[in-house]
């Protein structure tokens, strides 16, 4: 059974490549942000489970293959008859930042629910990661909060990835209000500073942890892009710069961030609620340390799962290049 399960989106990313003579040419890659984070976790030598949905269709074979081939467990992957799997289209700028074009209207991953969920994997698991996505839509809302609140009442440590994707939310205020849901039922937090400032109402890291901590999140992990990250645990804010690689496509950097950051917290005994209080403070600095090799690796490479590296190809990235110099001062 897997130590950590995702749930959520898994959906095709076409991306754009360079082809001498074309413009415009895209490929298709298997991606969606708990998709990648269980790929990451498992080339870590984590065991990771999938819970989500995809089309019966030759995209969803093929994001199973993908997902059995990188050791995911797929217990509970489950095919829809009738919606197509989900498609994004991803857009590059000169810096490699990305932005999306969804065509999910449904998709198949918005359509899961609560009677499709095999709990016998819950139950085996220690952390338990979801993301935003999979609250925009019904029945993938209500499935995915029932999923979360049923882990959180057996024990299981909450993971959350408030992933915001305007796009994808009728509004920003409905997208705020969704969003501010998953909030209340985790224990670890990976957010952005652009999603920290958004459900917080506050540009201050400090002050926007701050309020967080005061839901009862226990440990929130910031990033930064360029700056790299920062955790706010037990009162201590503190800055890890990432490392000076050559970005490439950012498609997937967060997410392999937070994979190796959820495997290094199972590897090192810190996957429970109750142990989760006792991390210390220079484990979370060596935590975020790998977990920003792991980011700064996808974001050297083209597309997202592809992309994700393993173990020894970190700690060569950790050792071959130096911390790159920002100037980020935390606020």
């Amino acid at each position: 059974m897997p130590d950590i399960l995702t749930t959520g989106e898994l959906l095709i990313d076409f991306t754009p490549v360079k082809v001498e003579g074309f413009t415009g040419t895209i490929c298709p890659n298997p991606g969606g942000a708990p998709a990648n984070a269980a790929v990451q976790i498992a080339r870590l030598g984590v065991s990771a489970g999938f819970i989500g949905k995809v089309g019966k269709d030759s995209f969803g074979a093929s994001l199973r293959k993908c997902l059995e081939q990188n050791g995911v467990d797929t217990t509970n992957l489950v095919e829809d008859e009738e919606v197509r799997t989900t498609l994004a289209f991803v857009h590059l700028d000169e810096n490699g930042d990305r932005s999306f074009t969804f065509y999910r209207n449904p998709g198949a991953d918005t359509q899961l629910r609560t009677e499709e969920i095999n709990m016998e994997p819950v139950g085996h698991c220690n952390i338990l990661h979801f993301g935003s996505l999979s609250l925009t839509t019904e029945p993938g809302k209500t499935t995915t909060l029932e999923l979360v609140k049923a882990a959180r009442a057996m024990g299981k440590c909450i993971s959350y990835d408030p992933n915001w994707r305007p796009a994808l939310w009728k509004s920003e205020e409905k997208g705020i209000a969704a969003m501010k849901l998953g909030l209340e039922l985790c224990h670890i937090l990976k957010i952005s500073q652009e999603e920290l400032a958004l459900l917080t109402g506050t540009d201050s890291i400090r002050e926007g942890t701050a309020k967080l901590h005061e839901m009862g999140i226990i440990l929130i992990v910031v990033t930064l892009g360029a700056a790299g990250c920062a955790w706010s645990y037990k009162g201590e804010l503190v800055h890890q710069p990432t490392f000076d690689t050559k970005v490439v496509d950012t498609t997937g950097s967060g997410d392999s961030f937070w994979g190796a950051f959820l495997a290094q917290l199972q590897k090192g005994g810190y996957n429970t609620p109750q142990a989760l209080q006792d991390i210390p403070m220079e484990q979370l600095t060596t935590f975020c340390r790998f977990a920003n090799g792991a980011g700064s690796i996808c974001a050297s490479r083209p597309g997202g799962i592809p992309a994700l590296a393993d173990e020894p190809a970190i700690r060569a990235c950790m050792e071959q290049y130096p911390l790159l110099q920002t100037g980020f001062e935390l606020n």
